[in-house]
């Protein structure tokens, strides 16, 4: 007798710490109880953009994103990224302050993304940008142009918060470090959303397999980092296994309250500086 198992579509970014929380699901390594995962690896701003059609069940969004997503998908409690007194960093060629940012042209991985939003918070203004795949703004901030555009700076995420003194590159802001010196909160990033038609029975269930994913990476770290390193550009093991540490942990089990609050604080601000188009109170199940 064939067993209908229920689909559900997983988004998440090709870099390392997505592939080590979602190693157990992705590789068969837990029971998925009468469901079927399909993985789909997508960078995060691509996924910020198809979060508005719904297409996928389960989806990693940005928390800027979420803002504009809040009545299609609740925040699952746990896999959550946070910055904590680090994340999303801007670099330049030459050593610059914070006040000479003003008014260069930044590369930025996306406008839904975060780090986006963290950085128009960081300068109170809107700033001349030009979006780059997130892999290639530090070549771009290397090379001085992309696509025939002018960079002077680029916003970069994921691993080459480890990699851009490879190329040179000087930094001038942590926006982790920034937020945290503003709000003695860590920075909220990602989350992984689940799409609210799904019903309450399904939104727990997956729920509770997503963190049982995560748990397993965590319990069986060097199986889960064999996996994850396949994600990692320009990344050796022990570089990996620092960025797997700075986004699968604790607050990947758990936003808590205070995960809880720097994403409500993160919104609030994004709505008082208009960025953000409406008040968002965050819901999370799980």
């Amino acid at each position: 007798m064939t067993v209908t198992q229920q689909l559900i579509r997983v988004g998440h970014s090709p870099d390392p710490d997505d592939a080590f929380m979602f190693h157990a699901l992705a590789n068969n390594k837990i029971e998925t109880e009468g469901y079927k995962f399909d993985h789909e690896l997508v960078d995060i701003e691509t996924l910020n953009r198809r979060a508005f059609s719904g297409d996928l069940e389960l989806t990693a969004v940005s928390i800027h994103a979420y803002a504009h997503l809040a009545d299609k998908y609740v925040l699952c409690a746990c896999g959550a990224s946070m910055g904590d007194q680090y994340g999303p960093m801007v670099v330049t060629r030459e050593a610059i302050s914070l006040q000479e940012l003003r008014g260069k042209t930044i590369a930025v991985p996306g406008t839904l993304t975060s780090a986006f939003l963290g950085l128009r918070l960081c300068l109170g203004e809107d700033f001349p940008h030009v979006e780059v795949p997130f892999d290639q703004i530090i070549p771009a901030v290397a090379d001085g142009q992309w696509d025939g555009q002018h960079i002077d700076a680029g916003l970069i995420i994921h691993e080459g918060q480890l990699t851009y003194a490879n190329s040179a590159l000087k930094l001038v802001v942590d926006l982790g470090e920034w937020w945290y010196e503003k709000t003695q909160l860590p920075l909220p990033l990602g989350a992984n959303a689940i799409r609210r038609d799904l019903g309450d029975e399904v939104i727990a269930d997956v729920t509770r397999l997503l963190k049982a994913s995560i748990q397993y990476g965590l319990a069986h770290r060097e199986e889960a980092l064999d996996y994850a390193l396949q994600y990692g550009r320009d990344l050796d093991r022990k570089k990996a296994d620092q960025f797997v540490g700075m986004y699968v942990n604790d607050w990947t089990l758990d936003f808590g309250d205070r995960g809880r609050q720097a994403v409500a604080l993160l919104l609030d601000e994004g709505y008082k500086h208009g960025v953000i188009p409406q008040s968002i109170s965050p819901e999370f199940v799980g």
